[in-house]
């Protein structure tokens, strides 16, 4: 019957994204069809009309409805530092929890050479040029700490040094309200290794 055919393929759909099995996708799509059918609708309409619109920002490639994203064209800031995030959700995350106000480069992902992932693919050749213009001062490097995200961080830092700009990484090591004794030995090394001086 045409009508379970139409339910598997909603079911197949809604698996492609992140985190959603066989059994999620099935109670998505069976509450979808019995409790809230003009919610999906409204759903479907905002899917597609994003997915026609949304692209990417020519200065720092986070997703965008315009040529150039809000943070970008904002007046007032810090035209000095970029901070180089992987994700927009990244981004979002140190705007929201942080007072920077220097603009951003979005990867929109890391290097992964296994992945096929390289240079091309994270718009390290827009990145270039846009720290050889000479008006960015400090880059802030931050990915994440996993094996691809020091690989990506030690390009970056080469990158910024090629084009005479400063290049800092995120902090990372002990969590605030940490106790010691229950660190994993790899992030307690890294802190040991990145310590600070103390201020007066």
């Amino acid at each position: 019957m045409s009508g379970e055919g139409l339910v598997e393929r909603l079911i197949q759909a809604l698996r492609c994204l992140p985190g959603v099995g066989a059994k999620s996708a099935q109670r998505m799509a069976y509450h979808l069809l019995e409790r809230e059918r003009v919610r999906g609708l409204a759903l479907a309409a905002t899917l597609t009309e994003a997915l026609e619109r949304v692209g990417h920002c020519r200065r720092c490639r986070d997703f965008s409805e315009t040529v150039d994203c809000a943070i970008c064209s904002a007046v007032g800031r810090d035209t000095r530092t970029l901070c180089a995030v992987e994700s927009p959700a990244d981004r979002l995350a140190i705007e929201t929890a942080t007072g920077y106000r220097g603009l951003y480069f979005v990867l929109q992902g890391r290097l992964s050479p296994l992945d096929g992932i390289g240079p091309e693919q994270l718009g390290l050749d827009l990145l270039a040029a846009r720290l050889a213009e000479g008006e960015v001062q400090e880059l802030i490097i931050a990915t994440n700490p996993t094996v691809e995200g020091e690989a990506t961080a030690h390009y970056l830092a080469q990158l910024a040094r090629r084009c005479g700009v400063r290049p800092t990484r995120l902090a990372h090591g002990v969590p605030l309200g940490g106790e010691l004794e229950y660190i994993d030995r790899g992030t307690l090394a890294h802190a040991f290794g990145s310590r600070l001086a103390v201020p007066d």
